[in-house]
């Protein structure tokens, strides 16, 4: 009695996480529950200049870079010892705040190496002289994608692997001939020319240009695959041995090719598309060495774009943020130079980052409520009468063997071999970035076995990840803060908040991607005869429902594109709500503010998607983006979930209403 009597006070005691002011209680649950619970929030933060899309994980993330600002810039205030780390985080931030001796320098920088591809006389020279820069980290694109990283075959082995390539825009933008997507076309032809005319070209000769690199481009485009098609594992995937695929994709020197980055002594290799791959081989054979030219100092002016200066960049912005995104304006240029900083040194500044900003007990609170999470998807697959037991056997074991990361990593990133020299311009830093992320993803990965506690993103990020070759599951410190995560707040706010998230995350391990991944990792059917044609049943409900939402009026969402996101979000609907009633069955949580646990279980949900966003953006991520946008991960899938029907009472009469028979039927 005692033990209840506390719990109860603590329960009491808590807040209730929700902002009232965030809420339009104008709007009915039934009719829009968005605006419902995320009206006040989107008439109260209106998109800025800089922004094509502002929402919640953005009011954290921007909370972040100021927190991330205040570390750098302390570090760049005082005297660093040359080749510390902090030597190397306050000096490449000083690079990137520059403005005067960037604008100075103008395109300069760049200039000597499109100087060098102008002078190649033959395709066989062009490759060697790509071959070279590549070793010299130069920035350019190439008509394919290398890499290294796990074997789904074999989990515990890395794998060079083999992508397509050869196009700088989505690929939809080249093959599609609608009018938004020909609108985007044109934009981005005049980008190229202007780019061109701005490192010294002819107008006339900036026009040939960016013809040839149009042509070949959309050629690439063409033998592409799209972005549903790339999300399937097994076609993608084409492993052979490397004298195979000598002779396969023959015509060009690979031996040289991968010897120049490192890469040698290959026995195998997986082609991830080989249609585009052989059409790359081509377009090598067949295409102008001027029109090669061309594409290649394209790919080297654009990798350059945000380096050369402000007018450069101004060109630079407007097409790939005014035109692709709708924002009005460039981000400050503090926010643009942290961001920098991130994406190269982000585990030396996590490190830091957390040893500020994370407290033990928030990762403490956060490990049990992955755990209450992990016992609640264990019922969820006992409760389901479609599968066999022998894929319910699977799956928990699957589950139980969910490698489980919170805050950061167990080991740190080594940074010790990469030098930043503030007497070089920001142009030559990157070479020598670029050169020392190729070196050190070598060091790591070439010949290696997979290393299970890598992190693939940094610890100050907003934002979570599952691996289907680990099966990981990876929750960063930097999105334990409201709105997704609340000390302060009762485990209604907190379960539909961050429990959604990390439920989420847990579901792709069953997803239409993850389930096809064992528990070890390894791309194998694990799933009793009929069960795999159940599940796909199921995920079709989804695929289509969302196919049929309109996001603009002459534009419709992309059901298959995002199914794996919709499916995460379903399940982690499904598992949080579950885990919620598990955590509060014998101490049930007080109504608060006149709403009920289970209704402030959904609010909290969808406040974590509040925000705005331009009609330009709409239109790029429905392109690209495998995700929902905001307003239909809340839209979209809260009617498709029977539990969000009793919270609030919706009934047929409500537009939101989907029959019972017309729900995901999965979990």
């Amino acid at each position: 009695m005692m033990m209840t009597m506390a719990a109860s006070t603590m329960a009491n005691a808590q807040t209730m996480g929700i902002k009232l002011e965030n809420m339009d209680t104008t709007a009915k649950p039934g009719t829009d529950f968005y605006q419902y619970a995320c009206g006040g929030w989107i008439a109260n933060n209106p998109l800025k200049p800089e922004y094509s899309r502002f929402g919640s994980f953005d009011v954290v993330a921007e909370e972040n870079q100021k927190r991330i600002r205040e570390i750098i810039e302390g570090l760049a205030a005082h005297p660093q010892e040359r080749g510390s780390l902090g030597q190397k985080i306050g000096d490449l931030y000083a690079l990137r705040m520059d403005s005067v001796r960037q604008n100075k320098d103008g395109v300069k920088p760049v200039l000597a190496d499109l100087k060098r591809v102008a002078k190649v006389k033959s395709t066989p020279e062009l490759i060697a002289l790509m071959n070279k820069m590549n070793q010299e980290g130069v920035g350019f694109g190439e008509l394919w994608g290398s890499y290294i990283s796990a074997d789904m075959m074999n989990s515990t082995q890395n794998l060079l692997e083999i992508s397509q390539g050869g196009y700088s825009i989505e690929r939809d933008y080249y093959v599609k001939d609608d009018e938004a997507n020909k609108k985007i076309l044109e934009a981005y032809k005049a980008h190229i020319v202007k780019m061109f005319q701005l490192v010294g070209e002819k107008p006339a000769a900036a026009q040939q240009k960016m013809e040839n690199i149009l042509a070949l481009e959309t050629r690439m485009a063409k033998a592409g695959r799209d972005n549903v098609a790339l999300r399937d594992p097994a076609s993608n995937y084409n492993k052979m041995s490397f004298s195979d695929f000598v002779k396969e994709y023959a015509g060009f020197d690979w031996k040289t090719y991968f010897d120049m980055q490192g890469i040698t002594d290959i026995d195998s290799l997986s082609v991830g598309q080989p249609e585009a791959v052989k059409e790359a081989l081509a377009v090598l054979a067949d295409t102008p060495v001027a029109v090669l030219k061309d594409w290649v100092q394209w790919q080297m002016l654009d990798a350059a774009g945000s380096m050369l200066g402000d007018k450069v960049y101004e060109e630079f912005f407007d097409f790939n943020g005014r035109i692709m995104t709708g924002a009005q304006e460039p981000r400050p240029r503090w926010k643009r130079s942290v961001s920098v900083v991130n994406s190269i040194l982000g585990e030396a500044v996590g490190q830091l980052y957390v040893e500020k900003y994370f407290p033990p007990a928030n990762k403490a609170r956060m490990e049990q409520l992955i755990k209450n999470l992990q016992i609640a998807l264990g019922e969820r697959i006992d409760a389901q009468d479609w599968m066999s037991p022998s894929t319910k056997k699977a799956a928990h074991e699957k589950l139980d063997a969910f490698y489980v990361k919170v805050g950061y990593p167990n080991k740190w990133r080594d940074y010790s071999q990469l030098d930043i020299d503030p007497a070089k311009t920001l142009y030559e830093n990157m070479k020598e970035v670029s050169k020392w992320a190729h070196a050190d993803m070598l060091a790591r990965k070439w010949k290696k076995p997979v290393d299970r506690d890598e992190w693939y993103m940094n610890p100050q990020t907003v934002n979570a990840y599952y691996n289907p070759t680990t099966n990981e599951i990876c929750f960063p410190a930097g999105i334990l803060q409201y709105p997704f995560f609340d000390m302060e707040a009762d485990d209604a706010f907190n379960y539909g908040a961050i429990g959604v998230v990390i439920g989420h995350e847990m579901s792709h391990g069953f997803d239409d991607q993850g389930r096809q991944f064992d528990k070890d990792g390894n791309f194998r059917d694990w799933w009793a005869e009929g069960d795999g044609d159940k599940y796909n049943e199921r995920a079709q409900v989804i695929k289509d429902f969302f196919s049929a939402i309109k996001v603009l009026p002459d534009l419709n969402a992309n059901g298959d594109l995002c199914c794996g996101e919709n499916l995460g979000d379903h399940g982690g609907i499904k598992f949080a709500y579950t885990a919620f009633k598990n955590a509060t069955k014998d101490n049930p949580l007080p109504v608060k503010n006149g709403f009920t646990p289970e209704q402030r279980f959904f609010l909290s949900y969808a406040g974590v998607w509040a925000g705005n966003i331009t009609e330009e953006a709409i239109r790029n991520l429905t392109t690209s983006d495998p995700h929902s946008l905001g307003r239909w991960r809340v839209n979209g899938a809260l009617p498709l979930v029977d539990a969000w029907y009793d919270a609030f009472g919706i009934t047929e009469s409500d537009p939101m209403f989907v029959p019972a028979d017309k729900r995901v039927k999965i979990w």
